[in-house]
């Protein structure tokens, strides 16, 4: 009850009706520059021809697909000018005349509109509930889409509900962040989740839901963006930035190692295997902002480098890991997320230690029934 009351106190910030344009996507009147998505200034009117004047040939051979356009899927909305400039020898040399230039672009409501477009007020119908334990997949997806892992995550995901006895329920929609339909729910799960994708009210939904004692489980791609456009998501719910995966080959094989026995997400599985992954790299260590690392990698395994020769060596390696957000007081609920960033081949959710790693880090984010304080 303390949930739903929590929750339903956002009601004054509903969103319009399905059916509606979006208007209160998170940027719609944000000044554009390099660190816009890519996406964006791509669609500008004035884009193109700002970004060829100030830094030729940046987008060079980028197809509409790929670069263009700005709806979902699309790599360009993960990808900002910024990030094309780091791959430039000349890249901050040119800096300054793009980012005036891109600035000077003026702001229409056309434009706002049209840079939305890629979000939804679309409440799904969700069906009946019943006694068994709620779990959310979210699966809308506006950056880079691997469909055979989102695919086989689903797959998984759907076998562990049957396995654990829980009511799971799968959809698209961003409308589906309100307070109403969040709360039937003890788990919310980002399959392979790419690119900005709630508006703001959606945005305010789902971080009360966790901040108020609400499951979260991000799956690989859910941590894995160049560019975000959310930083409590990225910073506080996840807890570190992706910085790249081995090109070098992409898939190499580490030794994953359980470092967490206290939470029960170690249950089951082996101290150490080895696995064949495309390993990420983050900015931080996790831990150092409060998480518990639940499993991490041998570096001395594999090739820490980038696509463009860049070491992505971490050190430490956390490569799965809990955290609690938003305790409310001594007393106070606080919600558990769980981020595995394993997950990119379609054959690691059949892998019997990491689908038990992604079923126990499940069961630790929903939480036990009742819970009411940290654990």
């Amino acid at each position: 009850m303390r949930l739903l009351f929590a929750l339903l106190m956002l009601a004054a910030s509903t969103p319009a009706l399905a059916g509606e344009p979006v208007r209160d996507c998170p940027l719609a009147t944000a000044p554009l520059g390099i660190e816009a998505p890519l996406s964006d200034v791509l669609m500008h009117p004035g884009g193109p021809a700002a970004l060829e004047a100030a830094a030729p040939d940046l987008v060079s051979g980028f197809t509409k697909n790929f670069g263009g356009g700005g709806l979902p899927p699309g790599f360009a909305n993960i990808l900002t000018p910024g990030v094309l400039l780091e791959a430039r020898a000349d890249g901050a040399a040119l800096k300054p005349a793009l980012a005036a230039a891109l600035a000077a672009l003026p702001i229409t409501d056309a434009f706002a509109l049209a840079r939305c477009a890629r979000y939804d007020h679309d409440r799904p119908a969700l069906p009946a509930r019943d006694k068994r334990r709620q779990v959310l997949v979210f699966e809308k997806i506006n950056g880079f889409r691997d469909n055979p892992s989102v695919e086989a995550a689903r797959a998984r995901l759907s076998a562990i509900a049957a396995t654990r006895g829980w009511q799971i329920v799968f959809t698209d929609r961003g409308g589906v962040m309100n307070p109403e339909d969040l709360a039937r729910f003890d788990l919310v799960v980002w399959n392979n989740v790419s690119g900005d994708a709630l508006t703001v009210p959606q945005r305010a939904a789902f971080r009360a839901y966790i901040e108020h004692g609400g499951g979260f489980a991000g799956i690989h791609g859910s941590g894995g963006d160049p560019r975000w456009f959310w930083d409590w998501y990225v910073d506080t719910l996840i807890g570190a930035r992706f910085i790249g995966h081995p090109g070098r080959p992409q898939f190499q094989t580490a030794t994953v190692r359980i470092t967490d026995r206290r939470s029960g997400i170690g249950s089951g599985i082996a101290d150490h295997w080895p696995l064949l992954e495309e390993w990420y790299s983050f900015d931080r260590n996790p831990v150092d902002g409060g998480a518990v690392a639940v499993a991490t990698i041998d570096e001395a395994d594999y090739q820490q480098i980038g696509y463009r020769g860049e070491s992505l060596s971490m050190g430490y390696h956390p490569i799965a890991w809990r955290k609690f957000v938003g305790a409310k007081g001594a007393k106070g609920i606080a919600g558990r997320a769980f981020y595995t960033a394993i997950g990119h081949r379609p054959e690691n959710y059949d892998n019997p230690q990491a689908a038990a790693l992604l079923a126990n880090g499940l069961a630790w984010a929903m939480g036990p029934k009742g819970k009411t304080k940290h654990d």
